[in-house]
């Protein structure tokens, strides 16, 4: 790929191009060129906007293929009759503009403002990050630790199985999504997401990210990104204030922050990011008795199913020779709602991966999926959920709350009261009996038999049980005695939203204070939430804080 040009230019993107997963990756440039007839020196530049395998099988077989979109950068003035096909039969198209990242203004309020981000996930990294760009004193506070010392901490309750309330899988740097997988793929489509894939890409990750439909970084690739992203923002004027709980607001007056106290002591402010992620249960309470309006939603419950790698490949990729330059398969499902039983989706799915206990409190089961860059376990994961609602949990803002935590704590009296989860077969599940025989897993704590079936509510179970049957048809043996269902996956979504400005993107009745990602209901993953950071943090400068 050549330099972006400074001199007058044009870029094309030229949609849908094919090849097998044996071909070299620059060819998808070279047949970009030949797409639109540019000749070698009429090309400026050539990149991969977007890849993505299609594994579908055509005539009960596996054709494997990659399909791409790839900008084409030319000089303004050229053309060819190829282009001008192209363009007519929208199979090229004007490349869209990229974002830059950067204000259009910003409020006189802000210039010299001190903001305190309130969480170390994506999306108190990238609104950090969105601010310091601007020159704004930036203060990141968050409960856990850094990735060096939270790394330790998580050995420790592996060990003891006492969790760490305050730093663990959960909490501390990068976030929830440093342990489950660092997948950055979403279903948000805005321009802004290359510009931080490539802050990302700075930090060390790998530069497929910015166009891979499966991006992946790999927990083992985050603990070596987040330590470079650090030091990226310290040296830009961030400020990291560790194991460092929020435990009150301090107002100058109602609707107004000046300051943050938290278990180290008081942080002075001019506004608060507010990205503490969706497990800060004891945050939100405090927050909502001294105002802060908080409302229940909607959210997914489910639970991880685990089977062999190899069944996965098999039904996914097939046993063709190119299968296996392809690495370990993958798999989004989707079974729709039908005859009485709510929808339910595959989420998080962990292609050589493992099971982990996603928890920060004693008492209470969760589990969550994570694997390595190098997807080196022989096993797959991924959670099964479905959506609740107030019909499930009732009504108030922290109803969902409860009823996350009556099933987690539910799961974990299930499992013995030492983290052990209980587990079912999948067609023990569906048949509604106790599965015999040793229960094997990647799940390091260990499995108890348990009845997964009769734990769940029944909206849960039967949307479930219809997924499995549905997703059969895609994986065979995927709901055979090969599948297992592990624990609980309850914190896939967050149960709360604190309301907000649409525009100015304050929290109701706050005049500097700025929910965001998870924690907040406006995100449900990394990525989602990463914009979220980023476009609340420039609503920020551009908006003030009133």
């Amino acid at each position: 790929m050549k330099d972006a040009p400074d001199k007058p230019h044009a870029t094309w993107r030229v949609l849908g191009l094919e090849q097998g997963v044996a071909e070299p990756e620059p060819r998808f440039l070279e047949r970009a060129a030949r797409e639109i007839g540019a000749e070698p020196a009429q090309v400026l530049g050539a990149r991969i906007a977007r890849k993505a395998l299609d594994a579908r099988r055509r005539g009960g077989v596996h054709r494997l293929r990659f399909v791409a979109h790839v900008d084409v950068t030319t000089p303004a003035s050229f053309r060819s009759a190829r282009l001008s096909r192209g363009l007519e039969a929208r199979r090229v198209q004007p490349a869209p503009a990229a974002a830059t990242g950067r204000a259009s203004r910003i409020d006189p309020s802000v210039a010299r403002a001190r903001v305190a981000v309130v969480g170390s996930g994506p999306g108190g990294l990238f609104a950090a990050w969105i601010l310091a760009r601007h020159g704004i004193r930036v203060t990141l506070v968050d409960r856990g630790s850094p990735i060096e010392r939270r790394g330790r901490e998580l050995v420790a309750f592996h060990r003891t199985r006492t969790p760490n309330p305050e730093s663990n899988l959960l909490f501390g740097e990068g976030g929830a999504g440093t342990y489950s997988d660092g997948k950055l793929y979403t279903r948000v489509d805005d321009p802004l997401e290359e510009t931080l894939l490539e802050e990302l890409v700075a930090c060390g990750a790998d530069p497929s990210l910015v166009y891979d439909a499966r991006a992946h970084i790999g927990t083992d690739r985050l603990h070596r990104i987040l330590p470079r992203f650090r030091a990226r923002l310290e040296a830009a004027g961030v400020q990291f204030v560790w194991n460092a709980r929020v435990e009150r607001l301090v107002l100058a007056s109602p609707g107004r922050v000046r300051a943050l106290e938290t278990t180290v002591g008081e942080i002075a402010c001019d506004a608060v990011v507010f990205a503490p992620g969706h497990s800060a249960r004891d945050t939100w309470t405090a927050l909502h008795e001294q105002g802060v309006v908080f409302e229940s939603k909607p959210f997914q419950v489910g639970v991880r199913i685990e089977h062999p790698q190899e069944l996965v490949d098999r039904a996914q990729h097939g046993l063709g020779p190119e299968a296996t330059l392809l690495g370990p398969a993958s798999y989004a499902l989707v079974a729709r709602a039908a005859e009485g039983v709510v929808g339910a989706h595959s989420f998080c799915m962990c292609p050589g991966g493992r099971i982990v206990a996603s928890v920060n409190e004693p008492g209470f089961l969760c589990t969550n999926g994570m694997s390595n860059s190098t997807h080196s376990s022989r096993w797959a994961n991924a959670a099964i959920v479905a959506t609740v609602g107030t019909r499930e949990f009732g009504p108030g803002p922290f109803a969902g709350v409860a009823f996350q935590r009556g099933l987690e704590r539910r799961f974990f009296e299930a499992g013995g009261g030492d983290y052990h989860a209980p587990a079912q077969r999948a067609a023990d599940f569906l048949a509604r009996r106790v599965s015999g025989g040793e229960l094997r897993s990647s799940y390091v704590l260990g499995l108890v038999p348990g009845r997964v079936d009769e734990l769940l509510p029944p909206i849960l179970f039967d949307a479930i049980a219809a997924a499995l049957a549905r997703f059969e048809r895609t994986i065979p043996g995927f709901s055979g005695p090969e599948g297992l269902l592990v624990g609980l996956e309850s914190r896939s979504s967050g149960p709360v939203r604190m309301p907000r400005d649409e525009v100015n993107r304050r929290a109701r009745d706050f005049a500097n204070l700025f929910p965001v990602g998870e924690g907040a209901g406006y995100a449900g993953g990394i990525m989602s939430a990463a914009l979220d950071g980023a476009r609340t943090a420039l609503a920020l400068l551009e908006n003030g804080i009133g």
